[in-house]
């Protein structure tokens, strides 16, 4: 089939070889021209057949709105958008809403696999009607993993991208567990070799994964991660998962932990911890430290 992809990064461009590998035609258009087979969203649009089908692979919010506000204007009924970015669930609703009102479908896509999906596969979760999911459902087998695996038709519109935000609320749990786990390890005197400490995990226990081969490959650049500083910034989707949970009064304390201490990640000095040695210092005489 062909399909016209919008935003050849890290990701997109990637995906866009794993399409062609599987036989398909995939027209890709990006800022950069470097990167792209087609100069403009209407030179795409003008080189598919129909029913077109277009993914959008660009950052969540406006970059994602405008260009599909754009391809609103340039696509024909029977033509369906899919989101493939980080997009909210919310604005996947909205987006389905405008497009169906042009005769135009919507497939919301999280996918997850990162740089290493060209050769590995990635993982989808797509949301729509069926009828739409079907049209691109080439794709989604081209880009899946091999196997019976990594591809799920998870529900109506937004669902793809609401499993997505989860996958990464559990993702973001997973990485401060096994980052508290080092920080303890490195800490006592009686463990001499953290990073064999976490290559012998990879076999025969419960908590082996690929986060964790991905802590050895770390570990295996840096042994003691030396070279980095202490500061994770975060994508905006473990915001959208703890938000979700109180919505939906559902008890989230891993994740919620997780996401806070990114947050203080980024304080050089934490305004907390100052207010907490004064009171210790208040009700108990201990000791602060001055500037």
């Amino acid at each position: 089939m062909e399909l016209g992809l919008v935003g050849l990064g890290k990701m997109g461009g990637n995906m866009r070889e794993r399409i062609r590998r599987a036989g398909h035609t995939v027209l890709g258009y990006d800022r950069n021209a470097d990167l792209a087979d087609v100069h403009s969203l209407e030179e795409l649009v003008g080189k598919l057949s129909g029913p077109r089908v277009v993914w959008v692979m660009v950052p969540a919010g406006e970059p994602t709105q405008s260009t599909i506000d754009q391809l609103a204007e340039l696509l024909e009924p029977g033509d369906v958008v899919v989101d493939g970015g980080n997009s909210r669930w919310t604005d996947d609703e909205r987006h389905a809403e405008e497009l169906a009102a042009k005769g135009i479908g919507f497939v919301d896509c999280g996918v997850s696999g990162g740089v290493w999906g060209l050769e590995n596969g990635y993982a989808l979760m797509y949301g729509g009607d069926a009828e739409n999911v079907a049209k691109v459902q080439p794709v989604f087998d081209a880009l899946k993993p091999e196997g019976d695996f990594g591809s799920v038709h998870a529900g109506k519109v937004g669902a793809g991208h609401f499993a997505k935000m989860v996958h990464n609320g559990i993702e973001y749990a997973m990485m401060q567990a096994y980052a508290e786990g080092w920080e303890l390890l490195e800490k006592v005197d009686s463990v001499t070799d953290v990073r064999e400490v976490f290559r012998s995990w990879q076999e025969g226990t419960v908590i082996r994964s690929w986060l964790l081969d991905l802590a050895v490959n770390a570990l295996d650049e840096d042994e003691h991660l030396d070279g980095l500083r202490g500061y994770a910034q975060d994508s905006g989707e473990g915001r959208w998962t703890v938000e979700a949970a109180i919505d939906n009064a559902v008890p989230l304390p891993a994740i919620t932990a997780s996401l806070f201490a990114r947050f203080a990640s980024r304080q050089e000095d934490s305004p907390q911890m100052k207010m907490i040695a004064a009171l210790r210092n208040q009700f108990g005489g201990h000791a602060v430290e001055k500037k």
